[in-house]
């Protein structure tokens, strides 16, 4: 299943797929959403994914066939090759990753290597993901957080009010405002406009670490 807002980049990939043995394009999509509806539907052994698109992009894509379609392999397909796209397609459930602009031999390999099990990557994307990995792992700021409570704390840093903070996160509003107390706690913060200044000076609630 191939899913890309762009109609002509969508034909030329479709009609590319349906030329090669063993490989069946069994639906195509604009939009997250109708990719959802597609393997839903089609039930795929690989789904094709854009990260740009309508209604829902890749990354939102990909989080809800894990959990939908859990046997179906996402191979992202994508213009983007930045760290923050790279790991969080990874961290999505993304199986592979490969930039627009591949061979359709190295895109023909990577569909039949994710829907045999395996991750795989383009050259470029590979050398960004060992490099990661070959790097020390930086120290997260106020180690004594959860995960959890570092990630509210970083939107409370971006300005989110708890009843935000609870949709974005998909939480009920009493465990974010139960959170954000603990946080206050292990900070020995007083009140959230404090919270929210060491969060700042420490780097949380920029653009880059939301995304």
């Amino acid at each position: 299943m191939l899913a890309d807002d762009h109609p002509v980049v969508r034909a030329g990939l479709a009609a590319l797929l349906s030329s090669l043995p063993g490989i069946e394009v069994v639906g195509v999509a604009a939009t997250g959403r109708e990719a959802i509806r597609e393997v839903v539907t089609t039930r795929p052994d690989v789904a094709v994914l854009d990260l740009q698109m309508p209604d829902l992009d890749g990354f939102a894509a990909t989080r809800e066939l894990a959990r939908a379609a859990p046997e179906v392999a996402v191979l992202v397909l994508t213009m983007f090759e930045d760290d923050d796209s790279v790991f969080a397609a990874m961290r999505a459930g993304a199986r592979g990753y490969l930039v627009k602009g591949a061979e359709q031999e190295e895109i023909a390999r990577a569909i039949r290597a994710v829907a045999a099990g395996e991750a795989i990557f383009g050259p470029g994307v590979a050398r960004r993901v060992l490099t990661f990995f070959a790097a020390p792992p930086p120290t997260a700021p106020f180690p004594e957080l959860t995960t959890r409570e570092r990630e509210i704390l970083d939107l409370l840093a971006a300005g989110l009010s708890n009843p935000a903070i609870a949709t974005r996160l998909d939480l009920a509003p009493k465990t974010v405002a139960n959170n954000v107390s603990t946080i206050f706690t292990k900070l020995g913060t007083a009140d959230r406009a404090t919270a929210i200044i060491q969060a700042r000076n420490a780097g949380l609630g920029v653009p880059k670490d939301r995304t």
